[in-house]
């Protein structure tokens, strides 16, 4: 008698990560690029380098051309401001969704007017990760929403974020603890600055658990830190926590746990900006003048996550804007452009 009770379809079995990377295999002399650009990145997680941090992109990586675009035009600024600015291109191909509903970015749906086509997926957020860094020669971030989807880009990827609705996730800890790359771990969206940290205290300690089948044992990553991204209140209203008294609070929590590499990024979209995303722009230098006051703070705040793409705002799937984000709205290209230049100036 069967007494499953699963209602699962199970569509068909997926290529394994190394046969992925097999079909699309980063070249020898792009490996090395990336190790190079791993290395300038942790140096700046351990002190070593006073570069400040960019994570900077689209919301979502929703189209290959429009993303190629834009990430060639931030290669060129990049090499105005290296001497003081070290850049990674957000591509996030996997989006949250809060009710489960609406666009899952490019590795549910290649095409954002098109049905889910998971295998189709993979193959094009693999293909468009490498592109950017044969062409550009940048490494990128992506957002670490499924961990046992990790090891599909771990070749390619320089950063890799864990969200707000995944940061008190078992996995998502565990995972980030065997990654070898700089881990942010954002706030809850309760604002619960306790659990961002318990979270880095877990990825940055040995763990030992089940991965994609597979008993694993890891030795801590060290390179584990904060991201504040804002939070909801109990009424549904956004609360920022970039302000000074937010930083100075985080920099005396984080001391007294004592962990690796204290470091915070500050996001300056969603509940920080109460997606305005002009907002960005005012935000981004209240937090300059905070790290100019406090040596505390500017020890800890390591760079900006901004979300930036060629075109100011959102727009509808199939309004046909070329570089427009299709979820939240971004800063367009030629205020981006400006901001870079004036962090550069100021940090």
């Amino acid at each position: 008698m069967n007494t499953e009770n699963m209602t699962m379809k199970f569509i068909r079995k997926l290529p394994i990560p190394a046969e992925i990377k097999s079909r699309y295999p980063v070249a020898e002399r792009l490996a090395e690029v990336k190790k190079q650009r791993d290395l300038e990145v942790q140096k700046i997680f351990t002190g070593e380098s006073d570069k400040f941090l960019l994570v900077i992109g689209p919301c979502s990586a929703d189209s290959e051309e429009p993303v190629m675009e834009y990430i060639h035009r931030l290669a060129r600024v990049q090499e105005k401001v290296a001497d003081r600015i070290f850049m990674i291109p957000r591509i996030y191909t996997n989006k949250p969704r809060t009710t489960g509903k609406g666009y899952k970015g490019m590795l549910h749906q290649p095409d954002p007017e098109k049905k889910p086509d998971l295998l189709e997926g993979l193959l094009a957020i693999r293909r468009l990760h490498t592109r950017v860094l044969e062409e550009t020669g940048m490494t990128t971030a992506d957002e670490m929403l499924y961990p046992e989807n990790h090891r599909y880009l771990s070749d390619l990827l320089s950063y890799v974020a864990v969200g707000a609705r995944s940061v008190e996730d078992q996995s998502h800890r565990l995972t980030a603890s065997g990654i070898g790359i700089p881990c942010g771990m954002k706030n809850p969206t309760s604002g619960d600055f306790h659990v961002m940290l318990n979270s880095i205290e877990a990825a940055q300690s040995p763990q030992a658990f089940l991965y994609r089948g597979w008993e694993v044992h890891t030795q801590g990553n060290p390179l584990t830190h904060a991201i504040l991204r804002g939070s909801n209140s109990k009424h549904g209203n956004n609360v920022p926590n970039y302000h000074y008294e937010d930083l100075r609070r985080l920099y005396e929590m984080y001391s007294e746990r004592g962990l690796e590499n204290m470091a915070c990024l500050v996001d300056t979209n969603h509940s920080n900006s109460d997606k305005q995303y002009i907002e960005q722009i005012r935000i981004a230098s209240e937090v300059l003048h905070s790290r100019r006051y406090s040596g505390d703070i500017r020890r800890m705040v390591k760079g900006f996550m901004i979300e930036s793409y060629l075109v100011d705002g959102k727009q509808n799937i199939g309004d046909g804007v070329f570089g427009q984000s299709i979820t939240d709205p971004c800063l367009g290209w030629e205020k981006t452009e400006k901001l870079i230049y004036e962090i550069a100036d100021q940090v």
